[in-house]
């Protein structure tokens, strides 16, 4: 029986202030994990702890048509332990804890003979499979990227990284590759552990290939987006997952031909506040979306997975309603692209294990950060390797009972959009059901 059939109830979490602190030593009193941020950040106070979100991921006043924030959030539970310990196969770091693990994403989703309950301190059994390449572009650099991979996969039974599946790369702004890092930023680099950790945990056989952009500057990312489509397409074809964005411009069509390498199909998270962001709009791109996976606060059973309600979606500014969009018109109520196309988990508070070793080792992370790489994966294992995204955008809307249908939750501005039965601008056509079918 698949996991999904026992959704009994769904929770909705209350919208809270976010305060801006500076780093301090009494900021850093309170986070015991001892995130290594060095500029700025958010906390955002919750019932049982609360949602850090570093400057990287804090869109810049100003800043939005030439600069990209990344889309990833640290949740610190209430009197959980710091630890940076790494115990073989022995599932989530800290035991008792229901945040997600490969194991559990992968019943959940149905990539594993689901577990009834699909318990994270219970279940042991990762996906297999996955081929070919998928290429992750982040900003800046990650000097323990490597190191933190195998530590998340020596914990979780994954397989171990070698020179040859996992790669790091440089990029410049004209798409080149250079010997040269980028500068280091803490932000940026939990960014980029989240996307390679997950995308390896979701396509353990697929290469990862980490394309590192000189900095978050909408020119350098593109340079990055050029190599990484190119790398891909000479490893035999594959996907590019983006957890990054920022403001939509009205000249942003003018840069599709960047998300269009053939071979290569082009993912992009739709933002963690409502509205919408650039590249996830673009005709040429897969726009993932987020959800909250719903568990029983005492026994940790998997109830349900409902909308997030500050995933980003809705109707473009600026971007026409592309042909494989057809069906749903009347859902998007003009002639504009309508996004998400698709979501998976992204929920902070529901969110899932990472391990950096520059900011105290095991952490809890979400955004719609997790969800980009997560769906890239999946796709990869799934086999599909389709030859453009609009040939994926394509297969997505006209096979849509190939998704779990997310037809409870809210979000977008003034929390005006609802989930619900079809397309929707919350979850899209709904998240991955399973690795046979998707």
């Amino acid at each position: 029986m698949s996991a999904r059939t026992n959704c009994l109830k769904f929770f909705m979490s209350a919208e809270l202030v976010f305060v801006l602190v500076s780093l301090t030593t009494s900021a850093l009193a309170q986070n015991p994990q001892r995130l290594n941020f060095n500029s700025d950040y958010t906390i955002h106070i919750v019932k049982n702890g609360a949602v850090i979100t570093p400057s990287s991921s804090i869109p810049q006043s100003g800043m939005g048509s030439t600069h990209a924030h990344s889309n990833v959030h640290i949740f610190q539970h209430n009197g959980m332990p710091a630890t940076n310990t790494v115990r073989p196969l022995a599932g989530p770091p800290l035991a008792g804890y229901f945040y997600e693990t490969p194991a559990s994403i992968a019943c959940v989703y149905n990539l594993v003979t689901p577990t009834p309950g699909c318990n994270p301190n219970n279940v042991s059994l990762v996906p297999t499979g996955g081929s070919k390449a998928i290429a992750i572009v982040d900003a800046y650099y990650a000097p323990n990227a490597m190191a933190d991979l195998t530590a998340f996969s020596r914990q979780f039974g994954l397989p171990l990284p070698t020179a040859a599946t996992f790669q790091v790369v440089y990029a410049t702004a004209s798409g080149t590759q250079t010997t040269r890092p980028p500068a280091y930023d803490a932000g940026w680099e939990v960014e980029q552990s989240l996307d390679v950790q997950w995308a390896h945990a979701m396509a353990p056989n697929a290469k990862i290939i980490l394309v590192e952009a000189a900095s978050n500057s909408f020119a350098d990312l593109l340079g990055a987006e050029l190599l990484a489509g190119r790398l891909v397409a000479a490893a035999g074809g594959g996907q590019v997952s983006n957890s990054w964005g920022g403001s939509e411009f009205p000249q942003e069509a003018a840069y599709d031909s960047y998300f269009s390498t053939n071979g290569v199909v082009y993912f992009a998270s739709t933002g963690d506040s409502p509205g919408t962001e650039w590249p996830s709009v673009s005709a040429n791109v897969v726009a993932v979306g987020g959800t909250s996976v719903s568990r029983n606060p005492i026994t940790g059973a998997f109830l349900g997975e409902s909308a997030w309600n500050n995933g980003g979606g809705g109707p473009s500014l600026y971007v026409s309603r592309p042909a494989y969009q057809n069906s749903v018109q009347s859902i998007i109520g003009g002639a504009t692209r309508g996004v998400p196309d698709v979501a998976a988990v992204a929920n902070p508070t529901t969110g899932v294990w990472v391990f950096d070793s520059n900011a105290g080792g095991w952490i809890v992370v979400g955004g719609t950060s997790v969800a980009s790489p997560v769906v890239a994966a999946i796709t990869n294992n799934a086999g599909r390797f389709s030859l453009s995204s609009n040939a994926e955008l394509t297969r997505i809307y006209g096979n849509p009972s190939m998704f779990f249908d997310v037809t409870h939750g809210i979000c977008g501005p003034y929390a005006g959009y609802w989930a619900a039965a079809g397309w929707d601008f919350c979850a899209g056509v709904g998240s991955p059901a399973g690795r046979g079918i998707l």
